[in-house]
């Protein structure tokens, strides 16, 4: 029985070793929530790292929230301590797929993915699904897309005081270039 759970072991191991693997830990992840006639309420994280199992199509990210930075300090300030907590919730994660991905259709014409998994920011996991644009160049994965998310569904609360400054619903735009490892 040892030796069947040893070598089951040694198999999965070594499956995993062989997997193509691209990954960045530049990736650039942007929200934006703003709404006409009032300030902008734009911020990016330039450090989300991002792998893709290039066989499978199963990607993950992960973006420390506090890097996420806006123009206004105070803005920064407010969403970190406030709508955040990045004292309590330091990280926002993904964990997905590309749906039917195959990496060996990959070209330098970008071609339209469904991205579809599980984000969890402020605590709550929600699923999510986006249409990404793949494609090949020089030898890296170029990947870029945007999807929706209301600030509600993350148990974000947004004081009466600023809600009508701030939009309901947030754009979430990703921009990954990805290099094998």
């Amino acid at each position: 029985m040892k030796n069947v759970v040893v070598i089951l072991a040694l198999t999965l191991c070594g499956s995993l070793t062989f997997a193509q693997k691209y990954s960045s830990k530049t990736g650039k992840v942007t929200i934006e929530a703003s709404v006409p006639l009032f300030e902008d309420v734009f911020a990016q994280d330039d450090n989300n790292t991002v792998i893709l199992n290039a066989d499978t199509g199963e990607m993950a990210s992960v973006s420390m929230v506090k890097n996420f930075h806006f123009k206004v300090k105070l803005m920064e300030e407010h969403f970190n301590e406030s709508y955040a907590e990045t004292a309590k919730y330091p990280k926002a994660t993904f964990k997905g797929k590309i749906v039917n991905f195959d990496k060996t259709k990959l070209t330098a014409n970008p071609q339209k993915y469904t991205v579809q998994g599980v984000l969890n920011f402020h605590g709550v996991d929600r699923n999510v699904s986006s249409t990404a644009t793949v494609f090949a160049k020089d030898g890296k994965i170029v990947m870029k897309g945007n999807f929706v998310a209301k600030s509600a569904d993350f148990k974000v609360t947004i004081p009466k005081m600023v809600m009508k400054k701030v939009a309901e619903n947030v754009n979430v735009e990703y921009n990954y270039t990805l290099v094998k490892q």
